[in-house]
Protein backbone atom coordinates (compact mmCIF):
# COMPACT_ATOMS: atom_id res chain seq x y z
CA UNK A 1 0.00 0.00 0.00
CA UNK A 2 1.20 3.35 -1.10
CA UNK A 3 2.24 5.48 2.22
CA UNK A 4 0.08 8.38 2.58
CA UNK A 5 1.67 10.07 5.80
CA UNK A 6 3.99 13.16 6.41
CA UNK A 7 7.62 11.91 7.25
CA UNK A 8 9.25 14.71 9.05
CA UNK A 9 10.02 17.03 5.70
CA UNK A 10 9.19 14.71 3.15
CA UNK A 11 5.11 15.44 0.97
CA UNK A 12 3.43 12.79 -0.21
CA UNK A 13 3.57 12.65 -3.92
CA UNK A 14 0.92 14.45 -6.06
CA UNK A 15 -2.32 13.28 -7.39
CA UNK A 16 -4.96 13.75 -9.54
CA UNK A 17 -7.18 15.23 -7.17
CA UNK A 18 -10.18 16.10 -10.20
CA UNK A 19 -10.33 12.03 -11.15
CA UNK A 20 -10.66 11.28 -7.77
CA UNK A 21 -12.91 13.62 -6.23
CA UNK A 22 -14.91 12.19 -9.36
CA UNK A 23 -14.35 9.02 -8.19
CA UNK A 24 -15.53 9.33 -4.92
CA UNK A 25 -18.28 11.04 -5.82
CA UNK A 26 -19.30 8.09 -8.70
CA UNK A 27 -19.22 6.15 -5.51
CA UNK A 28 -22.09 8.22 -3.05
CA UNK A 29 -23.94 8.03 -6.00
CA UNK A 30 -23.76 3.83 -6.20
CA UNK A 31 -24.18 3.61 -2.39
CA UNK A 32 -26.39 6.40 -1.33
CA UNK A 33 -29.89 8.06 -1.70
CA UNK A 34 -29.30 11.61 -3.69
CA UNK A 35 -29.39 13.43 -0.36
CA UNK A 36 -26.71 14.86 2.19
CA UNK A 37 -27.84 15.56 5.84
CA UNK A 38 -26.86 18.78 7.81
CA UNK A 39 -26.75 18.92 11.76
CA UNK A 40 -27.08 21.66 14.09
CA UNK A 41 -26.87 20.19 17.39
CA UNK A 42 -27.51 22.04 20.68
CA UNK A 43 -23.62 23.07 21.24
CA UNK A 44 -24.36 26.39 20.59
CA UNK A 45 -27.29 28.61 18.29
CA UNK A 46 -26.92 28.42 14.90
CA UNK A 47 -28.85 30.12 11.58
CA UNK A 48 -28.30 30.10 7.89
CA UNK A 49 -30.65 31.26 5.53
CA UNK A 50 -31.68 27.44 4.64
CA UNK A 51 -31.35 26.30 8.67
CA UNK A 52 -32.35 28.06 11.51
CA UNK A 53 -32.37 25.71 14.48
CA UNK A 54 -35.50 25.39 16.28
CA UNK A 55 -34.89 23.94 19.52
CA UNK A 56 -30.91 24.40 21.05
CA UNK A 57 -31.89 21.41 23.86
CA UNK A 58 -32.95 19.03 21.15
CA UNK A 59 -29.12 17.23 21.64
CA UNK A 60 -27.48 18.09 25.11
CA UNK A 61 -23.69 16.75 25.88
CA UNK A 62 -22.91 15.86 29.54
CA UNK A 63 -19.45 15.80 31.09
CA UNK A 64 -19.61 13.21 34.13
CA UNK A 65 -16.28 14.39 35.14
CA UNK A 66 -17.23 18.27 34.70
CA UNK A 67 -14.06 19.95 33.94
CA UNK A 68 -12.22 17.13 35.45
CA UNK A 69 -9.60 15.04 33.28
CA UNK A 70 -6.39 13.25 34.05
CA UNK A 71 -4.73 13.74 30.47
CA UNK A 72 -4.47 17.27 30.04
CA UNK A 73 -3.86 16.95 26.52
CA UNK A 74 -1.82 19.29 24.33
CA UNK A 75 -4.74 20.23 21.86
CA UNK A 76 -7.40 20.93 24.66
CA UNK A 77 -6.31 21.31 28.32
CA UNK A 78 -9.59 20.21 29.13
CA UNK A 79 -11.27 23.05 26.79
CA UNK A 80 -13.35 20.14 24.72
CA UNK A 81 -15.15 19.88 28.72
CA UNK A 82 -16.35 23.30 28.90
CA UNK A 83 -19.33 23.49 26.99
CA UNK A 84 -20.86 20.40 28.07
CA UNK A 85 -23.54 20.34 30.92
CA UNK A 86 -21.61 19.18 33.98
CA UNK A 87 -23.12 15.92 35.56
CA UNK A 88 -24.61 17.35 39.43
CA UNK A 89 -23.31 14.14 41.19
CA UNK A 90 -26.09 14.88 43.89
CA UNK A 91 -28.92 15.23 41.57
CA UNK A 92 -27.37 11.63 39.81
CA UNK A 93 -27.46 10.74 35.64
CA UNK A 94 -30.94 10.05 35.75
CA UNK A 95 -32.71 12.85 37.35
CA UNK A 96 -30.63 15.24 35.02
CA UNK A 97 -31.44 13.73 31.98
CA UNK A 98 -35.33 13.51 33.30
CA UNK A 99 -35.20 17.24 33.39
CA UNK A 100 -33.72 17.70 30.34
CA UNK A 101 -36.66 14.96 28.53
CA UNK A 102 -39.09 17.87 30.08
CA UNK A 103 -37.37 20.61 28.24
CA UNK A 104 -37.15 18.96 24.69
CA UNK A 105 -34.46 16.89 24.62
CA UNK A 106 -34.43 13.93 22.61
CA UNK A 107 -30.64 12.68 22.62
CA UNK A 108 -27.86 13.09 24.37
CA UNK A 109 -23.93 12.83 24.40
CA UNK A 110 -22.74 10.72 27.59
CA UNK A 111 -18.66 12.20 28.13
CA UNK A 112 -16.33 13.26 30.47
CA UNK A 113 -12.83 13.70 30.80
CA UNK A 114 -10.48 11.01 30.66
CA UNK A 115 -8.85 8.72 33.39
CA UNK A 116 -4.87 8.23 33.06
CA UNK A 117 -5.67 5.05 31.14
CA UNK A 118 -7.49 6.71 28.68
CA UNK A 119 -11.20 5.70 29.58
CA UNK A 120 -14.38 7.83 30.92
CA UNK A 121 -15.33 6.50 34.18
CA UNK A 122 -18.90 5.51 32.84
CA UNK A 123 -19.82 2.27 34.97
CA UNK A 124 -20.95 3.68 38.36
CA UNK A 125 -23.72 5.63 35.98
CA UNK A 126 -24.56 2.17 33.41
CA UNK A 127 -27.87 1.74 35.80
CA UNK A 128 -29.08 4.97 34.63
CA UNK A 129 -27.97 5.33 31.50
CA UNK A 130 -30.25 2.01 31.11
CA UNK A 131 -32.99 3.60 32.53
CA UNK A 132 -32.66 6.88 30.66
CA UNK A 133 -33.03 4.90 27.65
CA UNK A 134 -35.94 2.29 29.10
CA UNK A 135 -37.60 4.95 31.43
CA UNK A 136 -37.57 8.27 28.94
CA UNK A 137 -36.77 7.15 25.45
CA UNK A 138 -33.75 9.68 25.06
CA UNK A 139 -31.67 8.70 22.30
CA UNK A 140 -27.69 8.03 23.93
CA UNK A 141 -24.59 8.15 22.43
CA UNK A 142 -21.39 7.09 24.70
CA UNK A 143 -18.35 8.85 24.42
CA UNK A 144 -15.94 5.65 26.35
CA UNK A 145 -12.32 6.59 25.74
CA UNK A 146 -10.88 3.36 25.36
CA UNK A 147 -12.55 -0.17 26.50
CA UNK A 148 -10.29 -2.94 27.61
CA UNK A 149 -12.41 -4.81 30.28
CA UNK A 150 -15.39 -6.83 28.30
CA UNK A 151 -17.49 -6.67 31.45
CA UNK A 152 -17.69 -2.63 30.28
CA UNK A 153 -18.60 -3.42 27.45
CA UNK A 154 -20.85 -5.83 27.75
CA UNK A 155 -22.80 -3.67 30.16
CA UNK A 156 -23.10 -0.83 27.56
CA UNK A 157 -24.67 -3.66 25.16
CA UNK A 158 -27.32 -4.54 28.66
CA UNK A 159 -27.95 -0.63 28.93
CA UNK A 160 -28.99 -0.19 25.10
CA UNK A 161 -27.17 2.73 24.05
CA UNK A 162 -27.57 3.65 20.84
CA UNK A 163 -24.28 4.37 19.60
CA UNK A 164 -20.30 4.96 21.37
CA UNK A 165 -18.01 7.45 19.94
CA UNK A 166 -14.48 6.92 19.91
CA UNK A 167 -11.55 9.28 18.60
CA UNK A 168 -9.18 7.02 17.35
CA UNK A 169 -5.26 7.84 16.75
CA UNK A 170 -3.26 5.97 14.17
CA UNK A 171 0.20 7.23 15.74
CA UNK A 172 2.07 6.26 18.49
CA UNK A 173 4.10 9.43 18.91
CA UNK A 174 0.59 11.51 18.64
CA UNK A 175 -0.64 9.25 21.49
CA UNK A 176 2.44 9.50 23.62
CA UNK A 177 3.07 13.22 22.83
CA UNK A 178 -0.32 14.67 22.75
CA UNK A 179 -2.16 12.56 25.03
CA UNK A 180 0.54 12.13 27.25
CA UNK A 181 -1.02 8.66 27.25
CA UNK A 182 0.59 5.10 27.58
CA UNK A 183 -0.72 2.99 25.08
CA UNK A 184 -0.71 2.40 21.73
CA UNK A 185 -2.28 2.56 18.16
CA UNK A 186 -3.18 -1.35 18.93
CA UNK A 187 -5.14 -0.34 22.12
CA UNK A 188 -7.10 2.00 19.78
CA UNK A 189 -7.83 -1.30 17.38
CA UNK A 190 -8.58 -3.66 20.22
CA UNK A 191 -11.17 -0.98 21.57
CA UNK A 192 -12.95 -1.04 18.35
CA UNK A 193 -12.89 -5.00 17.99
CA UNK A 194 -14.02 -5.26 21.61
CA UNK A 195 -16.77 -2.46 20.60
CA UNK A 196 -17.48 -4.97 17.62
CA UNK A 197 -17.61 -8.24 19.33
CA UNK A 198 -20.56 -7.09 21.37
CA UNK A 199 -22.57 -5.46 18.22
CA UNK A 200 -22.22 -1.89 19.29
CA UNK A 201 -23.30 0.77 17.08
CA UNK A 202 -19.82 2.27 16.37
CA UNK A 203 -19.02 5.98 15.51
CA UNK A 204 -15.46 6.42 15.48
CA UNK A 205 -13.90 9.97 15.09
CA UNK A 206 -10.91 10.85 13.14
CA UNK A 207 -9.20 13.87 14.43
CA UNK A 208 -7.25 15.77 11.00
CA UNK A 209 -4.47 17.44 11.72
CA UNK A 210 -4.24 16.03 15.60
CA UNK A 211 0.18 15.79 15.93
CA UNK A 212 0.91 19.62 16.13
CA UNK A 213 -1.02 20.36 12.66
CA UNK A 214 0.18 17.93 10.89
CA UNK A 215 -1.10 14.66 9.37
CA UNK A 216 0.92 11.57 11.35
CA UNK A 217 -1.04 8.34 11.49
CA UNK A 218 -4.79 9.62 9.96
CA UNK A 219 -4.54 6.92 7.23
CA UNK A 220 -3.24 4.71 9.39
CA UNK A 221 -6.90 5.09 11.77
CA UNK A 222 -8.66 4.96 8.53
CA UNK A 223 -7.28 1.54 7.97
CA UNK A 224 -8.12 0.55 11.40
CA UNK A 225 -11.80 1.87 11.17
CA UNK A 226 -12.14 0.07 7.97
CA UNK A 227 -11.52 -3.40 9.00
CA UNK A 228 -14.83 -3.01 11.72
CA UNK A 229 -19.11 -2.43 10.84
CA UNK A 230 -18.83 0.90 11.94
CA UNK A 231 -22.37 2.44 11.79
CA UNK A 232 -20.36 5.94 10.27
CA UNK A 233 -17.37 7.74 10.39
CA UNK A 234 -17.09 11.34 11.83
CA UNK A 235 -14.60 13.45 10.95
CA UNK A 236 -12.98 16.18 12.38
CA UNK A 237 -10.24 18.77 11.96
CA UNK A 238 -8.04 20.20 14.82
CA UNK A 239 -8.94 23.53 15.83
CA UNK A 240 -5.49 25.22 17.80
CA UNK A 241 -7.61 26.67 21.23
CA UNK A 242 -6.28 29.43 23.22
CA UNK A 243 -4.86 28.43 26.68
CA UNK A 244 -3.24 25.13 25.24
CA UNK A 245 0.45 24.26 23.51
CA UNK A 246 -1.17 24.15 20.24
CA UNK A 247 -2.61 27.53 20.49
CA UNK A 248 -1.14 29.56 17.35
CA UNK A 249 -0.37 26.00 15.12
CA UNK A 250 -1.39 26.37 11.70
CA UNK A 251 -4.18 23.71 11.26
CA UNK A 252 -3.62 21.25 8.84
CA UNK A 253 -3.58 22.49 5.08
CA UNK A 254 -7.34 22.44 3.18
CA UNK A 255 -5.48 20.40 0.23
CA UNK A 256 -4.88 17.67 2.76
CA UNK A 257 -8.19 17.46 4.07
CA UNK A 258 -10.13 17.11 0.90
CA UNK A 259 -7.41 14.38 -0.17
CA UNK A 260 -8.85 12.56 3.37
CA UNK A 261 -12.22 13.11 2.33
CA UNK A 262 -11.82 11.83 -0.68
CA UNK A 263 -9.57 8.77 0.30
CA UNK A 264 -12.08 8.47 3.18
CA UNK A 265 -15.05 7.72 0.44
CA UNK A 266 -13.10 5.24 -1.39
CA UNK A 267 -11.51 3.15 1.65
CA UNK A 268 -15.45 3.30 2.93
CA UNK A 269 -17.62 3.16 0.00
CA UNK A 270 -21.26 2.36 1.81
CA UNK A 271 -20.15 3.83 5.30
CA UNK A 272 -21.80 6.66 6.15
CA UNK A 273 -19.16 9.67 6.84
CA UNK A 274 -20.06 12.70 8.24
CA UNK A 275 -17.85 16.28 9.19
CA UNK A 276 -18.58 16.87 12.76
CA UNK A 277 -18.58 20.24 14.49
CA UNK A 278 -14.72 20.75 15.16
CA UNK A 279 -13.20 22.50 12.51
CA UNK A 280 -11.59 26.45 12.27
CA UNK A 281 -13.67 29.11 11.07
CA UNK A 282 -14.16 31.51 8.33
CA UNK A 283 -12.94 30.50 4.84
CA UNK A 284 -11.28 27.22 5.92
CA UNK A 285 -14.61 25.90 7.04
CA UNK A 286 -16.37 26.89 3.68
CA UNK A 287 -13.34 25.54 2.17
CA UNK A 288 -13.60 21.86 3.82
CA UNK A 289 -17.51 22.01 3.54
CA UNK A 290 -17.21 22.29 -0.18
CA UNK A 291 -14.30 20.05 -0.18
CA UNK A 292 -16.58 17.42 1.70
CA UNK A 293 -20.05 17.92 -0.64
CA UNK A 294 -17.69 17.05 -3.32
CA UNK A 295 -15.65 13.59 -1.93
CA UNK A 296 -19.18 12.49 -1.67
CA UNK A 297 -19.77 12.59 1.97
CA UNK A 298 -23.09 12.31 3.99
CA UNK A 299 -23.65 15.19 6.56
CA UNK A 300 -22.00 18.07 7.57
CA UNK A 301 -22.69 19.22 11.32
CA UNK A 302 -22.92 23.39 11.43
CA UNK A 303 -22.82 23.92 7.58
CA UNK A 304 -20.71 27.05 6.33
CA UNK A 305 -23.03 29.53 4.30
CA UNK A 306 -23.41 28.74 0.49
CA UNK A 307 -23.10 24.90 1.19
CA UNK A 308 -26.68 23.78 1.34
CA UNK A 309 -27.01 25.68 -1.98
CA UNK A 310 -23.75 23.97 -3.04
CA UNK A 311 -25.02 20.74 -2.41
CA UNK A 312 -28.44 21.00 -3.96
CA UNK A 313 -27.02 22.37 -7.30
CA UNK A 314 -25.23 19.05 -7.37
CA UNK A 315 -28.26 17.16 -7.43
CA UNK A 316 -28.66 15.87 -3.53
CA UNK A 317 -31.55 16.74 -1.64
CA UNK A 318 -30.71 18.25 1.58
CA UNK A 319 -32.01 17.02 5.05
CA UNK A 320 -31.86 19.20 8.24
CA UNK A 321 -31.51 17.76 12.08
CA UNK A 322 -31.47 19.44 15.27
CA UNK A 323 -28.91 16.70 16.42
CA UNK A 324 -25.42 15.71 16.31
CA UNK A 325 -23.95 13.92 13.70
CA UNK A 326 -23.02 11.13 15.64
CA UNK A 327 -26.59 10.27 16.10
CA UNK A 328 -27.89 10.47 12.76
CA UNK A 329 -28.26 8.55 9.33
Amino acid sequence: MIDLEYKGAVKRAPINMGKLRREAFAVRQANFPDEIKYFAPGLKSYAIPEFEQKNPNAFLPISLTGDGCALDCDHCNKKILEPMIPLDQKEGLFTMCQKMAAIGTESVLISGGSKKTGEVPFMKHIGDIKRIREELGLKVIMHTGLVSDEAEVAALKNAGVDGVAIDIIGANETIKEVYHLDATIEDYDNSLALLSKYELSLRPHVILGLHYGKFLGEYTALDMIAKYPVHSLVVVILIPMSDTIMWGIEPPPTDDVAEFFVKARLKMPDTYIMVGCARPLGEYKKIVDKAAVEAGLNGIAFPAEGIVSHSEGMGLKSLFFENSCSCGT
